[in-house]
């Protein structure tokens, strides 16, 4: 019934800034938490940045925090991973996951549902 589309992914210089979104599609889509993990290769698939479906709380990654905000917008049905100040670690296929007990932010990849493709974020230096 649900179903994420990703965009925003591409290349960016280091220091750079670029925007992901997220599109929730579906029925009950509105009621999940949303979060973003990203995988670097050869790396495990780490927990960034996440958002609970009515956009009281977020939680960062340590690794992010003061870079990366993630938002929601309802009347889009998209959330949205704004990334700043991006450094070449960050480089990484990035993916959005959506969990239905969205009331709480949860950084484990098993407590989510769906998940969308994945974007590749490449940062030159």
């Amino acid at each position: 019934q649900a179903q994420l589309v990703e965009s925003g992914g591409g290349l960016v210089q280091a220091g750079g800034s670029l925007r992901l979104s997220c599109k929730l599609i579906g029925s009950l889509s509105s009621h999940f938490g949303i979060s973003w993990f990203r995988q670097a290769p050869g790396k495990e698939r780490e927990f960034v940045a996440g958002i609970d479906w009515n956009g009281e709380s977020t939680l960062y990654a340590d690794l992010v925090k003061g870079r990366f905000a993630v938002t929601r917008d309802d009347a889009k049905n998209t959330v949205y991973m704004q990334m700043n100040s991006l450094k070449p670690e960050d480089a990484a296929v990035y993916y959005c996951a959506a969990d239905r007990n969205g009331g709480i932010v949860r950084t484990l990849p098993g407590a989510y549902d769906f998940w969308g493709q994945g974007t590749q974020v490449t940062v030159s230096s």
